[in-house]
């Protein structure tokens, strides 16, 4: 007859369990890739929707609509944003100025004064530069397109205004919309319930008087690059002056190549059907159409270790279109390294340091210059973009081993770039890759799970 085990044991049991599975978790998500709904490296940015009611009407209001661009680095490019949202009531638009609804719908019940639109989810899209003055208003009509606060703040903001109609003529009887979408302009950004706050104040352009909304509600919309797209839009390359080997993007960092079973994919940059292929009307022109390469991703960034001095040392950063389908405009990029706080000369970029941690200053954003290259071109001989850093170095920290000279993180219009695994960085000739702490992590929880299971299972 078997000895029954000691009932004392069992705590002991389910314990170990516990500690397996935690165990377990913490391997397995530290090889799972953050979705990047919160950016540490913008902890605060946002887009703002806020909804300034300027004026009472016989059967509703007239308000202006404004979007502000909080993000440090991340703007909206052609074609543009497109706000909608879900009324309340049963209202309709009559008119606007600035922007259109993109839809009527049904007005047929109305017979003689036709509304701009009567649809009870209306998408709203910005004007075109170049539209008349007599339907313009301020920030309007650049054709949805919105800086980041960091490059141009000024041309970060966008509005728009509206007559609402069967919506109530008192703060009482005024509801507030729900359900608000921004597509900018594919999805990637949540936005909050709309909340009521203390009314906007204006101020008369001589600075003498203020007037103020008679109500004003905000809606806050935040970005995520997961929810933009599965998969990433960049990725970093690696080099430097004392290695011969050149780091490559990740394999398959942004997708895999994979024309037998999904034709058109990718296209050779030498294909004699390119241009048929980049023309071609039936596409999405906002689907990428990338060349054939390795990593399989739009934007290649290029960071090379390029010359040490006795007191200096100097990057070459060389940015690269692969995407046939898109031209980059107001493009930037944010690089993490700890000696950006001793950063002496950049040519032909422009530069602004980010400190997300406050005195730290250890982020960058750089970007083209105006009319000379902040127009990143598509994939071909013009589709690149480069700049070189010189770096003073910083006795108590500098070094060229263990990789140190390379990025932490790279982003690209605000993305997060695939870099490549840490014990694939370029070494000094005298020293030997070891394996990344990070990647053996996820191992020695494994294996040390394994071990107490097999010490509480005799």
């Amino acid at each position: 007859m078997a000895t029954p085990r000691p009932a004392l044991l069992l705590p002991a049991v389910r314990f170990a369990s516990t500690t397996i599975a935690l165990l377990l978790l913490v391997a397995f998500s530290s090889l799972m890739r953050s979705s990047d709904a919160y950016d540490p490296l913008d902890p605060n940015g946002n887009i703002t929707i806020k909804w300034d009611v300027i004026q009472w009407t016989s059967d509703g209001y007239v308000a202006v609509v404004s979007l502000y661009n909080y993000q440090q680095y991340r703007h909206i490019q052609a074609p543009g944003w497109k706000l909608g949202w879900v009324w309340a009531k049963k209202e309709v638009i009559w008119a606007m100025t600035g922007g259109q609804a993109t839809e009527q719908g049904d007005c047929s019940k109305f017979k003689t004064n036709i509304p701009h639109c009567c649809r009870k989810d209306p998408e709203v899209v910005d004007l075109l530069p170049g539209t008349p003055y007599n339907m313009q208003i301020a920030n309007c009509c650049k054709g949805g397109v919105l800086t980041s606060w960091a490059q141009d703040p000024s041309n970060a903001v966008a509005s728009f205004q509206v007559s609402v109609g069967q919506a109530g003529t008192t703060n009482r009887t005024v509801k507030v919309p729900k359900n608000f979408t921004l597509k900018a302009p594919g999805p990637g950004y949540t936005c909050g319930t709309a909340k009521l706050v203390t009314p906007t104040k204006f101020i008369s352009p001589d600075g003498r008087r203020s007037t103020q909304a008679h109500m004003t509600w905000n809606v806050t919309c935040t970005y995520s690059q997961f929810l933009a797209q599965r998969s990433p839009s960049c990725c970093v390359s690696l080099s430097s002056f004392y290695n011969d080997t050149i780091v490559n993007c990740p394999t398959c960092s942004c997708g895999c190549q994979n024309n037998s079973t999904a034709p058109g994919s990718c296209v050779e940059g030498n294909s004699p059907y390119l241009a048929s292929v980049v023309n071609d009307p039936n596409k999405n022109s906002l689907a990428p159409l990338v060349q054939c390469t390795s990593h399989m991703c739009p934007i290649r960034v290029h960071w090379h270790v390029k010359v040490n001095y006795k007191e200096y040392w100097r990057v070459k950063i060389t940015v690269t279109n692969f995407n046939y389908r898109m031209n980059y405009s107001q493009w930037n990029l944010v690089a993490q390294h700890p000696n950006f706080d001793n950063l002496t000369t950049i040519f032909s970029f422009n530069y602004k340091p980010l400190n997300p941690y406050g005195v730290i200053n250890d982020t960058a954003m750089l970007w083209g210059i105006k009319y000379y290259n902040d127009l990143l071109m598509t994939a071909g001989p013009d589709g690149n973009v480069q700049s070189e850093l010189l770096f003073r170095k910083e006795p108590s920290t500098f070094t060229f081993q263990k990789g140190w000279a390379f990025p932490r993180r790279v982003y690209f219009n605000g993305d997060n770039c695939v870099m490549p695994p840490p014990d694939a960085y370029p070494w000094l000739p005298n020293a030997s890759p070891r394996l990344s702490a990070s990647l053996l992590l996820p191992f020695v929880a494994a294996w040390t799970a394994f071990a107490i299971l097999l010490m509480t299972h005799p």
